[in-house]
Formats: structure tokens, C-alpha cells, sequence
């Protein structure tokens, strides 16, 4: 059980932990730490949250207790419930707050999203003038941008700041359908990216494609390839939530390995159960 003292120094380092400014040893110290200790497991989350409010972070990293609600509402908003007169009314009113949050910084991102937003406008105007004759050119259009916003998420997803790969990844989620181009930059994210929250993000941005066979393959075949407890279990929690029967195997393997964290393994083997 961990002591006072231990979780005082785990939470000391969480603010370091969030923006990706620890060591490898440290930030495996804190994983294993939070995976067995509930209480830091919490306080991690609030202030997760907290951050992502003030726009320290670009959004929220659910824990594993959090990750079933955290799917659902992701449907929900695939499904159209941002559209809601509720919604509109709120984002009017929170406008300059998140545009002040998604304008970038650096004048290339700036010159990058200038021009999205230019097409975007221009195919809103050409939307609204043209006629039924013309929905051949408009659903063209429409693919243009559907790939401009596919290459902005994959160049954010290869810069070096983590942050700019969390936007990436938040950018990925507006594809309504993407190409394997950047269904492979997410999956290759999840698997080779050295920040846990990045990782933790890539399997939320993969829920909304998990219908998708090659995304289906990698989730499965990336549970096996992780070290990391925390990603261990969103990446079992996901399987379960999609009721993907294939990767029943694979979790037998995973229960087998004798060096497992014994919350992953619990995990695992209660998933099995509602798999089987």
C-alpha cells in the first residue's frame, strides 16, 4: 500500500507528467503508481481536468474509471449532438474563449489554418449559390476539404511538441471519413509515441473509427506491444466497449505474461469473461 509520503512525491510531479517534461524512469514510476493507488489515480484526473479548462491542455485525458462515459459522450458528438440549438447557444457565447484556444501560435500553423478556413469558406459560398445540378462539383469540394483537414491532422500529429500531437489528434477526430493515410499515423501514434497522454488520446481518437477493420486489427495487435499499464487498460476497456470478440486470444496471451501489472491482468481477465 502506499504511504503519505509516497503519493505527497507522485503528485508532486504531476504537473511535469502532463507536459511530457519527465524522464522515462519517472514517468514509469508514476504510471505504476497511479494504476495501484486510487486516491492519486483521482487527483490526476481533476487536475487533468482542470488544466484542460484553463487551456493548459488542449483537452482531457480520462482515466481508466472515466473511459466508459468518456465513449459514449464521443458517440454522442459523432452523431450530431454538437448541432443542438443548446450547443450553438453555448458556443456563441464561449466564441472568443475557443478561438483564443485553437488560433496556433507559430506563424506556419497560422498560414496552415488560414487557408482551411479560407476553402472552408469558399465551399460554404459555392454551397449556397449553386443548384441541384451542380451537387456533383459541390460533393467534390467536398472531398478536397475532407483531405486538407486529413493532412493538417497527420503534419500536427509529426511535430515534436506533444501538445501540437494532441491537436492532431483532437483535429483527426472531425473526419468524417478518413484514409488509411491518417488511420495509420493514429495507429503508429499509439504505438511509438514516447508521451503517455499522447498515447492515452490516440486510443480516444480511435474509438470514433473503430468500425474501420484495419483500426480493429491495430487496437489488438497494439495491446500486445505496450508497456504502459494506463494504455493497457484504455486499450482493454476499448475492446470491451466495441465487443470486439477477436481479440479474445489476445487477451489470453496478455494474462499469460508473468511480469503483467496485476491491475492489468485483473482487467483482462474480467474483460475476457464479458467477451466470451
Amino acid at each position: 500500500m502506499s504511504t503519505n509520503t509516497d503519493c505527497r512525491q507522485i503528485q508532486s510531479n504531476f504537473p511535469d507528467y502532463l507536459i511530457g517534461d519527465l524522464d522515462v524512469k519517472t514517468v514509469d514510476s508514476i504510471q505504476e503508481h497511479v494504476t495501484a493507488c486510487t486516491s492519486c489515480r483521482r487527483e490526476l484526473e481533476e487536475l487533468t481536468g482542470t488544466w484542460t479548462q484553463l487551456g493548459i491542455l488542449p483537452e482531457e485525458q480520462p482515466g481508466p474509471n472515466l473511459r466508459k462515459n468518456f465513449y459514449t459522450m464521443l458517440e454522442s458528438i459523432h452523431q450530431g449532438v454538437e448541432s443542438s440549438p443548446l450547443k450553438k447557444l453555448l458556443n456563441s457565447l464561449k466564441i472568443k474563449n475557443v478561438w483564443e484556444k485553437l488560433w496556433p501560435r507559430r506563424p506556419v500553423y497560422q498560414f496552415v489554418f488560414s487557408v482551411v478556413f479560407l476553402f472552408i469558406g469558399l465551399t460554404v459560398g459555392y454551397f449556397i449559390q449553386s443548384g441541384p445540378q451542380e451537387s456533383s462539383e459541390i460533393t467534390q469540394l467536398r472531398r478536397q476539404n475532407q483531405e486538407i483537414n486529413q493532412q493538417l491532422a497527420i503534419s500536427l500529429l509529426n511535430q515534436d511538441s506533444p501538445s501540437q500531437r494532441l491537436k492532431g489528434l483532437t483535429w483527426s477526430s472531425r473526419l468524417e471519413k478518413p484514409g488509411n493515410q491518417i488511420l495509420e499515423a493514429l495507429l503508429h501514434t499509439l504505438n511509438n509515441d514516447p508521451n503517455i497522454n499522447v498515447r492515452l488520446s490516440a486510443v480516444d481518437a480511435l474509438y470514433l473509427f473503430a468500425d474501420f477493420s484495419m483500426v480493429k486489427k491495430g487496437l489488438i495487435q497494439s495491446l500486445q506491444n505496450q508497456n504502459s499499464p494506463m494504455v493497457q487498460i484504455a486499450l482493454i476497456d476499448l475492446l470491451v466497449q466495441i465487443r470486439e470478440k477477436q481479440a479474445v486470444e489476445s487477451l489470453k496471451q496478455l494474462i499469460k505474461k508473468n511480469k503483467l501489472n496485476p491491475q492489468v491482468k485483473q482487467r483482462a481477465r474480467s474483460s475476457l469473461e464479458k467477451l466470451l
